[in-house]
């Protein structure tokens, strides 16, 4: 009966905005297709972030995290002037669909952190799909490739100095390319296989909820993105790889991706030590770095109009890394390299790894309304001490769709995040402190405290207020603007972010 009712709404818009005289009175069927849409529960998505079912009730309607499933554009809106000379619409026929993302915002750092200042920063994600079924004839395949213009300046880099980045957009300004890849569905869509430049935050450890949050490090969690070369194939450096997901039913899905292991490449004699700097444009297209390895597993439950349960996806993953990985207390003879007499080089491990469980859990919908209402999420993840500077990781949050009267699309959510510097880590600070006879912090974990508001203002347009509280800045270190060398301070940073989609 879904589609019957989708038929009934299409049907329903098509005669309203027929009707409509203007600008304004093209609202009104966008109103009440979306009054009718509402009743249609929002389990039946097939999609949320990620590509797994949406189980989240609160997920939001645009979101700058790459693995975020944004369906809403101000083409809607604009009627027939959302498609001069009807291009995309023949384009869409024949396979080809674009989209064009602009997200802006600026931060103010009041207090706190490495120093007080403000940012503006933004992105422009242009989108490329096509689908060569109906463009060649070629039955489960798709192509896509999206880009980047980045610009601005980061809150993070320049003025918190903290390593759980205050934005998911947030990166050096460039131009780039970040995904190209070619898909094969075989077997009814029961497997797919990805291979080209790929990015494991599209598809890896994704909380749908989470892609509400401002922060970085609710779409990727900050644990791999610190400990993994270069941060890993994740936004703004994706990487050759390939994907195999397999999906027997709704309610299952395994997925295991192999990644070159360094999007940049070492840094080595004159070469910049940032990696956005090493591989300034995305085209690097290395394959000669040691692999990396993910597996996932997720089991999506209360997928049914009957089921008694809630909505919920939980996640198991685990990821190994085939390079070379330094000690970070000591060298090749066991001696502390906080000691004059060390080498100075760590010892070398052979391999890294670590692993992850999360769950995504709708709390209560709306008895007026199933599309709103709230969910949860939560992860953890663990890596070795003796080769990371984290070893553990946990974050959590809480989101509401609808929460306040006539703003059923608007989302409201706080989250918690925390990163522990590892044993070794800290054991090193202890050495440093013990060995040189000079005072100085010893790091122990960095928290940040997420709100965050989404407002809906028209389909493809939203307005976000935001605030985070960052405890401990990277793991309580030295302020390196301060002459007395004391930690870097707790950070308050307000924001605000702007969303329109085409």
């Amino acid at each position: 009966m879904v589609w019957v009712k989708g038929l009934a709404v299409f049907g329903a818009g098509l005669v309203l905005a027929g009707q409509a005289a203007n600008a304004q009175d093209l609202l009104a069927p966008l109103s009440e297709v979306a009054r009718i849409a509402s009743e249609t529960p929002f389990f039946l998505n097939p999609r949320g972030a990620g590509g797994d079912p949406q189980t989240s009730v609160a997920q939001p309607d645009t979101s700058a995290k790459p693995s975020a499933n944004l369906t809403t554009s101000i083409q809607d809106p604009l009627g027939p002037y959302g498609d001069p000379g009807g291009v995309r619409s023949f384009l869409l026929q024949k396979g080809i669909s674009y989209n064009l993302t602009y997200i802006g915002e600026s931060f103010g750092n009041v207090t706190g952190g490495s120093r007080r200042g403000g940012v503006a920063e933004g992105r422009l994600d242009v989108q490329f799909d096509a689908d060569l079924d109906k463009l060649l004839g070629w039955q489960g395949a798709i192509i896509h490739s999206n880009l980047y213009q980045i610009h601005g300046t980061g809150i993070s880099r320049y003025f918190v100095n903290n390593f759980i980045t205050v934005s998911a957009i947030e990166a050096l300004p460039s131009s780039r390319l970040y995904e190209l890849w070619f898909e094969q569905r075989l077997f009814d869509d029961q497997l797919s296989i990805r291979v080209g430049q790929l990015a494991s935050d599209t598809e890896f450890a994704v909380s749908q909820t989470g892609t509400l949050f401002i922060n970085s490090t609710f779409g990727w969690p900050n644990i791999m993105a610190v400990i993994l070369p270069s941060g890993g194939p994740i936004y703004p450096l994706a990487t050759p790889g390939i994907r195999a997901k397999y999906v027997p039913n709704r309610n299952f899905s395994l997925q295991v991706g192999v990644f070159n292991g360094d999007p940049a490449g070492a840094a080595r004699g004159d070469n910049n030590p940032d990696p956005q700097r090493r591989n300034r444009t995305g085209t690097n297209f290395r394959i000669n770095d040691s692999a990396l390895v993910i597996v996932e597993a997720a089991y999506a439950y209360g997928l049914e109009a009957h089921d008694d349960i809630e909505p919920g996806t939980v996640t198991l993953g685990g990821w190994y890394h085939f390079g070379r990985f330094n000690s970070q207390s000591r060298d090749q003879s066991g001696r502390s390299l906080s000691d004059v007499d060390s080498i100075g080089i760590g010892r070398r491990f052979r391999g890294d790894s670590g692993i992850y469980a999360m769950i995504d859990q709708t709390l209560y919908r709306e008895p007026d309304d199933p599309n709103d209402g709230a969910s949860v999420f939560m992860r953890v993840s663990s890596s070795p001490t003796d080769r990371n500077l984290l070893d553990f990781y946990f974050d959590a949050g809480i989101g509401y769709k609808g929460l306040l009267p006539g703003r059923s699309d608007d989302t409201v959510g706080v989250a918690f995040a925390l990163s522990r510097i590892s044993r070794s880590t800290r054991q090193f600070d202890t050495d440093a402190i013990f060995l040189t006879g000079v005072p100085g912090p010893r790091r122990s974990s960095e928290a940040v405290l997420e709100a965050t508001y989404q407002a809906v203002l028209a389909p493809g347009i939203t307005l976000q207020p935001n605030f985070q509280y960052v405890f401990r800045p990277s793991g309580g270190t030295a302020n390196p603007r301060d002459a007395d060398g004391d930690r870097i301070k707790n950070a308050a940073v307000f924001g605000l972010r702007a969303t329109i989609r085409y």
